[in-house]
């Protein structure tokens, strides 16, 4: 029988030759051992699905879901195959078609949190308010009573992932006087709100290295939460608004400290690549941007950078590690400073779990991968775990406090920033 196919773009997938070398890359598939959740299973039923040869049923969308968009698979790919555009490419359709059924709360949930995000100024005021829960007291007084540990279990995962909107918002670097380079620094949206103080030191450091932070105040959220969640028109909505304001920053880098972000910043070129007038410019944008340590790694002459004595493990992000191939740079920057004892801990490009609003949709994957990342840090005996995405910094905290593990959980540029600071 032969249903009516969603229309997508299925080319990233033709070079695959279904080896399977990217199933034990997969978290998914290191969970469960099954094919319908590895990447090749995966894009099986996103080529039937754009051949109209099966339905988007309920099961069929719920391997999709739990594809946590990782691109661990792409690391390991000997055929090239551009698997984060092919899920992204099928999310949008799926949503364009209607294919998905939520109830009516669910829909206008879903519009008010994307709509939310595309928004500074409304995300400001809402994380203002939200901050009153731990300003008052009351999550101490929560977590305190035992209360927290009774709530049913979706307001129990809201509670443990709370952002840290209390943290200090982002305080420009002081000018630099006959700066080597001027660079704009990303706020975005999760950072913008519950890690101010994250661009405060990244700030901090390239002002060090001699480089000038242009402020860009028409800039907003990078929207992959919007590509990943299949609202390819908001995505491409807020694309343009920062292309164009970038533009006129003038800037020679675009330096951006949230790795999920960079990814997506570095793939406006694509996003963007049927519309005419603006492809060329998102593709110029995007060769411009950097992420912090890719940028700080590439000035750098080897030189110390302060001193911190401490053992310290480093987690890598996926769409730092896997998006966007860097590795070596976030480990060079902390092997800089004098003192420090970097410890591998093992599977540290295996995904935390968090993925975006996975961890909220996806709960009990996203626990188990949370649990094994914590595990990991704790065995490596470090008194700090650092990383360089925000969604992370609030997964792999939530995990270790839910196991009483006492482990500071730090940008690479807080570590950096630190280490000067104490030098």
């Amino acid at each position: 029988m032969t249903v009516a196919a969603l229309t997508f773009d299925v080319e990233p997938s033709r070079s695959c030759i279904r080896c399977g070398i990217c199933l034990e890359s997969c978290p998914t598939y290191l969970l469960t051992r099954l094919e319908t959740e590895s990447p090749r299973g995966r894009i099986h039923l996103m080529e039937q699905l754009a051949a109209g040869r099966i339905a988007p049923a309920p099961n069929v969308l719920l391997h999709l879901d739990r594809c946590l968009g990782c691109r661990a698979c792409e690391a390991v790919c000997p055929s090239g195959v551009g698997y984060g555009a092919l899920i992204e490419s099928a999310r949008g359709a799926i949503e364009a078609a209607g294919a998905r059924r939520r109830s009516a709360p669910a829909s206008w949930l879903r519009r008010a949190l994307l709509s939310l995000f595309a928004d500074p100024g409304r995300l400001e005021g809402v994380a203002g308010l939200a901050a009153l829960y731990e300003r008052t007291g009351l999550r101490r007084l929560v977590r305190a009573s035992g209360l927290a540990a009774r709530l049913p279990r979706g307001l129990r995962r809201l509670e443990a992932l709370y952002p840290p909107f209390t943290r200090p918002r982002y305080a420009p670097p002081p000018a630099v006087a006959a700066p080597r380079a001027r660079v704009a620094l990303l706020l975005g949206c999760v950072m913008r709100v519950a890690y101010g103080d994250v661009h405060s030191a990244a700030g901090r450091v390239l002002a060090r290295a001699g480089v000038a932070v242009v402020e860009v105040p028409e800039q907003a959220c990078c929207g992959a939460l919007h590509a990943h969640a299949g609202d390819h028109a908001g995505a491409v909505a807020l694309a343009k608004r920062n292309v164009a304001a970038f533009e006129s920053a003038g800037v020679d880098a675009i330096v951006v400290d949230a790795a999920g972000c960079g990814a997506h910043l570095k793939e406006y070129g694509r996003l963007l690549a049927d519309d005419p007038a603006w492809r060329d410019r998102a593709a110029a944008l995007a060769a411009k941007v950097r992420d912090v340590t890719e940028y700080l790694a590439a000035l750098g002459d080897g030189a110390p950078a302060g001193r911190l004595r401490a053992r310290v493990t480093y987690q890598e992000p996926c769409h730092l590690a896997h998006a966007q191939r860097i590795r070596a740079q976030p480990r060079a920057l902390l092997r800089r400073i004098e003192g420090l004892e970097l410890v591998e801990m093992a599977e540290s490009d295996v995904c935390c779990g968090s993925a975006g609003s996975y961890n909220l949709t996806q709960p009990e994957l996203s626990d188990a991968l949370a649990a094994r990342k914590a595990d990991a840090i704790a065995a490596t005996g470090a008194a700090i775990v650092v990383s360089a995405n925000p969604g992370c910094m609030l997964q792999i905290s939530a995990a270790l406090r839910e196991r009483g593990r006492d482990v500071e959980v730090l940008h690479v540029v807080e570590l950096l920033d630190r280490a000067v600071g104490r030098s």
